[in-house]
This record gives structure tokens, sequence and C-alpha cells, in this order.
């Protein structure tokens, strides 16, 4: 699970894995606007009331203090002197960001970026109401469609936009309405169990693609409201890929994060609470730009790291595991393989550790069976192979037969060749040892012994 950034989140790799074949969707909420001064929905309510001149009264408060932002909006529209257009005319005031700098818009040009796949298509969905997205595509001469909320596409295969699930805020000719924005507890009961539009795009999206959410809070109303819906598809029978979402934790509450986020089905991929969420727009950012560079970025990342090994094998090493990420592709292998000087031996520790399992099939081009196979384990340097390679392959065997090697293979074994003549080749990751036994593959049963500890 690779981090982009020193003390960033471990993004899975089965998530790259996913982006990579663009199967990915970021569905992005408030949190991604944070660096442009914009409010969350407690933030948003607490400026409404204030805007507005308004004490919340007593069932009002009620509703904030349990979170339930919505129903306090809505509560708001139907006792306030000029109602629901006089709120929504402030709520407008408070998201409208009089001066962007490059720096406040970084994550949305970010998101677009990773949003775009390899046919170039853009399929990005947020809940926010801003136009800092707009604002992007603009500045960049981007050509993306956008639909905003009611009128959404079809969340399928030949989707290629920007959806605004709940509504955009008009621009200069006012336009979209403003009074279609999904923001009060009777807008989300319209929009997900009455009429249901959004709803149903959820659903379809959610079984169509693989959805990571971005800038959401655990207790986030909007969140609540999406997996509720996931949740009455999975009582029909229905079982959609799965998701993910990026969520924070204070010190000491990692632990309580992971099981809240694990509760609604989503897998978290968590960071540390620091600076207004840091290490998310770091990451996001620096994603975009390995993303964007693509095989050059992973062969920066060979050229960056490949001189000094990680101390230990260990998976949880951050070095190690962005490496092992960049060398599944066959042109940063070549590059790590064809470094001078060779890189030290020290990686075999790192490359030999059976860290993987069935999961992580899918990113060396194996598919999974339906069933995971909880027992399965294996290394960059000895794996499991598609159909057309069977058997495993590995880098060596005992003369039984063995599968072809695939490219990234095969740069793998070319530089472990280089080290043939090496005396100190015993001496590698600190206080390991490998043998050739140890890449030993008996035909499918393969006892595979990894990195062995020193005596």
């Amino acid at each position: 699970m690779p981090a982009f950034v020193a003390n960033g989140p471990d993004i899975p790799e089965r998530l790259l894995q996913a982006h990579e074949d663009g199967r990915v969707v970021f569905f992005c909420g408030a949190g991604i606007s944070y660096p442009a001064g914009l409010p969350g929905f407690s933030g948003l309510v607490r400026d409404l009331y204030s805007d507005l001149g308004q004490e919340p009264t007593a069932v009002q408060q009620a509703a904030i203090d349990e979170g339930r932002y919505d129903t306090a909006i809505g509560l708001l529209e139907a006792e306030y002197i000029g109602g629901r257009d006089a709120v929504r005319e402030a709520i407008e005031k408070i998201l409208t960001v009089a001066s962007i700098k490059p720096a406040t818009v970084a994550t949305h040009e970010a998101l677009l970026k990773l949003a775009t796949n390899p046919e170039g298509k853009i399929r990005l969905v947020t809940t926010n109401f801003d136009r800092l997205f707009e604002h992007v595509i603009q500045q960049s001469g981007l050509s993306v469609e956008t639909f905003p909320a009611p009128l959404l596409p079809i969340p399928k295969n030949t989707w290629n936009g920007l959806v605004y699930l709940h509504g955009l805020l008009p621009d200069s000719n006012g336009k979209p309405d403003r009074s279609r924005l999904v923001v009060s507890s009777g807008d989300f009961g319209l929009a997900y169990l009455v009429e249901r539009w959004a709803s149903r795009f959820v659903s379809t999206l959610f079984r169509n693609f693989t959805v990571c959410f971005v800038g959401y809070s655990i207790n986030d109303p909007v969140l609540r409201y999406m997996t509720d819906a996931l949740a009455a598809d999975r009582q029909l029978g229905e079982h959609p890929p799965e998701m993910f979402a990026f969520g924070s934790y204070s010190k000491g509450k990692q632990i309580q994060a992971e099981e809240e986020w694990r509760a609604k089905n989503v897998t978290p991929i968590l960071y540390r609470n620091y600076s207004k969420h840091a290490y998310l727009h770091r990451t996001l950012k620096e994603w975009a730009k390995t993303y964007r560079d693509g095989v050059r970025g992973k062969e920066m990342i060979v050229v960056q790291h490949a001189a000094t090994p990680p101390l230990s094998s260990s998976p949880s090493d951050y070095i190690a595991k962005r490496m092992l990420w960049a060398l599944t592709d066959e042109l940063a292998a070549r590059r790590f393989a064809n470094l001078d000087p060779v890189p030290p031996l020290g990686w075999l520790g790192p490359l030999a550790n059976a860290q993987f399992d069935h999961k992580d099939l899918p990113r060396f081009g194996v598919t999974p069976n339906d069933k995971p196979d909880d027992k399965l384990r294996f290394s960059h340097l000895r794996r499991p192979t598609p159909y057309e390679r069977a058997p495993w392959m590995c880098l060596a065997d005992a003369g039984m037969p063995s599968s072809t090697m695939d490219p990234a293979m095969s740069q793998l074994a070319y530089w472990l060749s280089r080290h043939l003549d090496d005396p100190g080749g015993a001496s590698m990751a600190g206080q390991t040892r490998w043998t050739p036994e140890s890449a030993i593959c008996r035909h499918h049963s393969c006892p595979y012994d990894g990195v062995r500890q020193a005596d």
C-alpha cells in the first residue's frame, strides 16, 4: 500500500490498480474546498445562522448538536422571513469565493486529472455546490461537460463529465437554479426517497465503478444518505464493488475511526488530522502528478529510491511500498534492472516478502476467483500467473516445468543476475540472508521460504 507523501495515508494497491484500469470514480465532499476557505456542512449551518442574524431555536439547536444539519436548514427555511429563497441566497453568498488563487484549487485540479481515465473520459462526482471545479476547468481550458442535479447522466461506460449530485451555484447568468440545491432534509427526502433520482444514480454508480470518497467526515449527513441507499441495495441482493474513503483520525483514535468506516461497508484510507487535512491534499496532488506522468512517474520513483534499500523487508516501510508498487510496471522494472550502479541486493528482502494475497491478484494481471482464497500468499518474485503463463513463475526451479516470465519478472531476473559475482551478496537488508533454495519453485506446491533470518 504505497504512500505518496511521508506520513500520508497508505493507498491500497487494489485501488491504485482499479484507478489505472479506469474503474475508479472520486466522490468529492466539502473537505476538498477547505484550502479555499469554504466551510463544511457544520460550518455552513453556523455561518448561515450568523449571516441571517438568527439564533437557533431549541429544536434547531438540538438538530445541530446531533449533526442533523440538513434538518436544521429545513427548520430554518420554514421559520425565517423570506423562507427558502432568502436562505438559498445566503448559502450562495457563503460559498462564493471572491479571490481564487492557484493554491486554493490545487486539489480540485489534481482530482480532475485523477478523474480522467486512459480513454480521456472524465468521471467525477461532487456533492459540493461551489464553483471551484468550474474555475479550474475555465482557467485550464478544459472541455468538460457538467451535469447539475437533477439532470444527471446514467453512470455507465458512456458517461463522460462532472456530476454535481446535489446541485451547483448559479453563474453570472443565474444558471442553474439555486432552488434545486439539495441542502435541507426536505431536499434530501425528494432526491433519495420520493423522486429518487439521486439514489438511482448512486446505486447504479456503485454497481458499475469503484467509488472513492474524498473530503467527507464519518458522520457527514451526505454520506449517511448515500450509504443508506447502498444498504438498501444490499438487502435486495446487490453486491457492489469495494468502496474506499479517505478519512482523518485524531491522536489515539485510529482504530476507532477504522471500525466506524468499516461499519458503513467502506474501506478507510486513514491519515492523521493535521493542519486542515494537509496530508490528504498533499497525497492527492502527488498521486495526480505520478498518474499524469504515467510510467515516467513510476520510473522516477525507481531512480529516486533504488540506490538505498530499506533497513528491513517489513511491508510497513514507506519507501519499500512505493518501490513495490512501481516495479509491477515493465518499464519501471527495466529502469531498475539497468541502473548503474546496480541497485543493491538489499531489495531482495522486500521483493521476496510474501505480503500479497487474493485481493492483490488483479494488479499482476491475474483474474481472481469470486470466492476469496484466504490461504493464498505470494511475493513479487514468486507469484501466480495469468492462465496463458501457468504454472507459477519464479526466479529458479528444481527441474519441474515452469511458466515463461512476464516482462517485469524478466527484468528483476536480469537485475539479480548482475549480482552473480558479488562476494557480499549473502548479506542484505540488515539481518537477513537469502539463498538460492529460497526461490525454488517446485511446480504448484512451491514451498517458498522467502527471506531467511540469519542464524
